[in-house]
């Protein structure tokens, strides 16, 4: 179990790491329809993430309650929703495609809000993670440890379009290519310090595993809503965000289902 966590927890960094060497390959700034597309697909894989891996087994951990089983997971849900709403306020961050920072005013260098912006992206997918492995280490049977590697080569997957959407412009900013590599795959980083972060207070969580389950879930709806659908949907192109988003939803269930 040790190896295929450690293993579990590293998979997400290695798929921001990847796309973040696009920079190596691409000699151009990434097209707005490519841009469009990846979005889309981020986003569809978070969402059947939150669902299939968070919400459900949350549910169905509750089964004894009756008609009460969705409480937990409502809760957590929202609780999930309002702790990243309280960062996003309070961290100050820039995203892609706008000069006007968001949270408290600062002083930082443009570079390092965007590096922010992307570690509020990346804390609720590492927190993901973090639970379902902490659920399947605990014997809980509606978690079984294939789909908590689902979770974590779901969002690898979806952490190589964002690799490359943060270290692309990077480049075309003039950054160079090793930099631009580097901030890319720096913004993954705080995926497995969340995931380890949780396992350590695993104990302690496993009471209330249902409520965390959702609330990595509702962080995760909140960086969907918040960031990437006006991202994907502003502008031209954006059938193709739609259409990034039903491969990604479609890709996430199917893998999900097919582990679990």
């Amino acid at each position: 179990m040790t190896t295929t966590l450690l293993i579990g927890l590293l998979i997400p960094l290695l798929g921001t790491m990847l796309g973040s060497a696009f920079v190596f390959f691409m000699k151009e700034q990434m097209s707005a329809r490519l841009q469009k597309s990846l979005l889309g697909f981020a986003s569809g894989v978070m969402v059947a993430a939150s669902v299939w891996s968070l919400l459900i087994p949350a549910m169905e951990m509750e089964t004894d309650n009756g008609k009460w089983a969705a409480f937990p997971a409502a809760i957590g849900f929202l609780l999930g929703m309002g702790f990243l709403l309280l960062i996003d306020e309070l961290t100050p961050h820039l995203h892609l495609g706008t000069d006007k920072p968001e949270g408290i005013r600062s002083h930082l260098s443009k570079t390092a809000m965007l590096v922010l912006a992307v570690t509020i992206h990346n804390l609720p997918e590492g927190m993901a993670v973090g639970v379902v492995f902490a659920g399947a280490d605990s014997g809980v049977m509606n978690i079984s440890l294939a789909s908590a590697i689902a979770v974590s080569v779901g969002i690898a997957i979806q952490n190589i379009p964002e690799g490359a959407i943060i270290s692309m412009p990077m480049r075309a900013a003039g950054n160079g290519r090793w930099r631009s590599f580097l901030i890319g795959s720096l913004s993954g980083v705080v995926e497995p310090v969340g995931a380890v972060a949780v396992l350590l207070l695993a104990s302690l969580l496993m009471p209330i595993l249902p409520y965390m389950l959702a609330f990595a879930a509702g962080a995760m709806f909140y960086v969907v809503v918040e960031e990437l659908i006006p991202e994907a949907s502003s502008g031209q192109h954006s059938n193709l965000s739609t259409i990034g988003f039903a491969i990604g939803f479609v890709l996430m269930m199917v893998l999900d289902v097919v582990m679990g």
